[in-house]
């Protein structure tokens, strides 16, 4: 038997509803969450170790083109977003016991991600890299909906923003230890940034702790996580794939899909962010891995007091003031401000943009989809941003080749303020009330 099993069936998870009103901000995110949170940020410092370097060692060492390092980072959300939908329905489906199988949906993404970090110990060519990111990318596809829909059936639905914006928090912490980490292990391994493709071992040393790292989670997952959620009824009934597919019925739900989509089609995505920060603002190339610090950061000190502020002024207002504050970084990056300040402000908006979208908007999902298909709904939205994120790499890449990275930055900022203005007309209307009755069941 499981810890977290064995703990849950002599109490439960969530806190009463007294001691949430009466405790401090963390007594409202029951210990499932907390969990969680302790996955994803010992996952993340294994993925973001990967992350930090895998930029500069394919353009530099393997001399990428922009638009080929555009479609791979393209590949990061295309594979991730073609099994979300499934990992989702298959979350759902319902177990003996009659509990959805969210925590074993999870599990299979999370060893997938873990099994393919000693994998690039012996992949030297893009093609293979290429094939080992769609893989990792499937893994965090399977397990990305299965693990916001714990998150938000273990949580009472007042206080989803704080729940949410806690479990982001731990898991930009280890975005941020990610890549310091990596940037200790390359200097200790004494090796040079690839320069010319010739020395390799420091990069072997950043992938072999990294997967140590991803197996650690994988192991917290198993033992701490509950395979029930507080707020997840016993059923007999599967929801099907088809009412799985038709929860875009729901007008709140496809709003803010909607908007998901307008809005990731034009943000540039994280890796070509600091290349352009590189490039524009001449930082040396042994700082690179440093740039996802003050990204990290900024969203590590945001999230929680970002997602309290969500759940009192409305989620979907928060996420599109989220954007405007993108818009912003990219004015700045734009302009003709130099130096450390200016690199530190765009890293600023970076992570406040961040803090204030990523988990808001499964927050915001949660509240329009009903619990028995909360996988499949929180899969829905997360699919259509994805997708709309993997052609935004595939475009920017282009246009960086054909026009310059500037140019092509300055064409996204223009496309981003036009989604904004239109996402702010689909979601005009007042926050939705939360959804308890399924698709197929509604008359």
């Amino acid at each position: 038997m499981y810890i977290a099993d064995s703990r849950s069936s002599k109490a439960p998870v969530a806190p009463a509803t007294g001691q949430v009103r009466r405790g401090a901000a963390l007594r409202s995110v029951p210990g499932a969450v907390l969990a969680l949170g302790a996955v994803s940020m010992v996952t993340d410092v294994s993925s973001e170790m990967v992350n930090a370097v895998l930029p500069l060692y394919l353009l530099t060492g393997l001399g990428l083109s922009p638009l080929g390092f555009g479609l791979l980072d393209g590949i990061q959300n295309g594979f991730s977003a073609l099994v979300r939908l499934v990992g989702g329905h298959l979350a759902d489906r319902r177990g003996r016991d009659g509990a959805a199988r969210h925590k074993a949906v999870a599990a299979v993404g999370y060893g997938l991600s873990a099994v393919c970090r000693p994998l690039l110990l012996f992949v030297h060519t893009v093609p293979l890299i290429g094939a080992v990111i769609a893989v990792d990318r499937t893994g965090k596809g399977l397990r990305t909906a299965p693990r916001d829909a714990m998150i938000s059936l273990a949580t009472e639905p007042a206080h989803r923003g704080r729940a949410f914006g806690v479990h982001r928090a731990m898991d930009t912490a280890g975005a941020l230890l990610g890549p310091l980490t990596a940037f200790l292990v390359l200097r200790l391994a004494g090796s040079p940034l690839l320069a010319d493709g010739g020395e390799r071992h420091g990069y072997d040393a950043v992938f072999t702790v990294s997967a140590c790292v991803a197996a650690l989670g994988v192991l917290i997952l198993l033992l701490f996580v509950p395979n029930r959620q507080t707020g997840e009824a016993p059923s007999t009934a599967t929801p099907s794939l088809r009412s799985s597919l038709t929860l875009l019925r729901l007008p709140g739900l496809r709003r803010l899909t909607l908007c998901a989509v307008l809005l990731g089609l034009t943000t540039v995505s994280d890796s070509f962010l600091y290349l352009l920060i590189q490039r524009r603002l001449g930082l040396s190339v042994t700082l690179f891995p440093l740039l996802p610090l003050g990204t990290a950061a900024a969203f590590l000190l945001l999230a929680v007091p970002f997602g309290a502020l969500a759940d009192r002024i409305g989620r979907r207002r928060l996420f599109l003031l989220g954007h405007g504050v993108l818009l912003l970084g990219y004015g700045l990056l734009l302009s003709p401000l130099r130096g450390l300040p200016a690199v530190l402000c765009v890293l600023l908006l970076h992570g406040s943009f961040y803090a204030a979208t990523d988990g808001v908007l499964a927050a915001a999902a949660a509240d329009a989809v009903p619990a028995a298909q909360r996988g499949a709904g929180l899969a829905l939205v997360g699919t259509g941003q994805a997708l709309a994120r993997f052609a935004c790499s595939l475009l920017f890449g282009a246009l960086w080749s054909a026009v310059g990275g500037s140019t092509a930055l300055a064409w996204s900022a223009g496309a981003l303020a036009l989604c904004v203005a239109g996402a702010a007309v689909v979601l005009r209307r007042s926050e939705p009330v939360v959804v308890e009755q399924s698709v197929e069941e509604s008359p």
